[in-house]
């Protein structure tokens, strides 16, 4: 287990320093490093036995509105993975859980081991089901991932702002927009080559754990814009190559299998807004 791990750490070097961890099965040893706890058996993973934990709906049982937990759910459709889902609530999620992991969520379980925070999930998944590959070259994605980050704390600022419309949150709306500024620029940028597909890495035609990421954080802007803000920010007639990779990303099946109602995005929001 060791080696496979190490093999892990070499590719994603920030996974150790975001959560990694095993569940502590009981009289196993443990290797401990930098928040990573590895039993000292096991051989490289295999299909089967995942469960994921995630935020619940309303109701408590049906999927709720984390974006995260769908980025991961992208991911495991992406690769054809089998996974049972549990929404959980703060009542009902499982003792282990706290006691582990503090009841973080999405928590991949995948038989003896468990795997907290999304990117982590994500490029474990990645790395051990390697088909088809969700990866780009690595200067491609580290470009990728510096026009995105910010990105949803924007989002979030603006959503949960209220009353809407006072100064502060037209200047939440401007930040946003600056936001959403580079991803506009970033997708019509040819610096790399022509772009010869919809995606948001290199030349767009690899569909990656960036656009797995992306796609439900700007799911959840869509809809909270509607809602919430009156559609104050125009992204058809302002962003029009965002509008349109916003189109390409939420037609793609892994993400059409694993969208939850609009309604369900509202609620989560109106709940942060109270």
């Amino acid at each position: 287990a060791t080696g496979r791990v190490s093999a892990f750490m070499s590719a994603y070097p920030m996974a150790a320093a975001r959560g990694i961890m095993t569940t502590p099965p009981a009289g196993l040893a443990m290797v401990r490093n930098r928040g990573l706890e590895i039993p000292e058996e096991g051989a490289t993973p295999l299909p089967g036995g995942m469960t994921l934990y995630l935020k619940a709906g309303p109701d408590g049982t049906s999927v709720g509105d984390c974006p995260f937990a769908h980025y991961v759910r992208i991911v495991l459709n992406e690769k054809g993975l089998e996974y049972d889902l549990k929404p959980s609530t703060q009542e009902t999620k499982p003792q282990w859980l706290i006691d582990y992991y503090d009841g973080s969520m999405p928590a991949l379980r995948h038989r003896k081991e468990c795997y907290v925070e999304s990117d982590v999930i994500a490029q474990y998944l990645d790395f051990f089901f390697q088909e088809p590959p969700l990866s780009d070259k690595k200067r491609f994605v580290a470009k990728a991932q510096e026009v995105t980050d910010g990105l949803f704390p924007s989002i979030a600022k603006y959503l949960k702002h209220t009353p809407d419309g006072d100064e502060e949150d037209e200047a939440l709306k401007l930040s946003l927009m600056d936001a959403l500024s580079r991803l506009e620029d970033h997708l019509g940028d040819e610096s790399d080559g022509e772009r010869t597909g919809p995606y948001f890495v290199g030349n767009g035609s690899t569909f990656t754990l960036v656009d797995a990421s992306l796609a439900p954080k700007l799911y959840h802007m869509q809809t909270g814009l509607k809602e919430f803000k009156g559609n104050a920010i125009d992204v058809a007639a302002v962003f029009p190559q965002l509008r349109g990779y916003m189109d390409s990303v939420f037609a793609r099946q892994s993400f059409v299998d694993s969208i939850y109602p609009e309604e369900t995005v509202v609620w989560g929001w109106s709940n942060a807004r109270s």
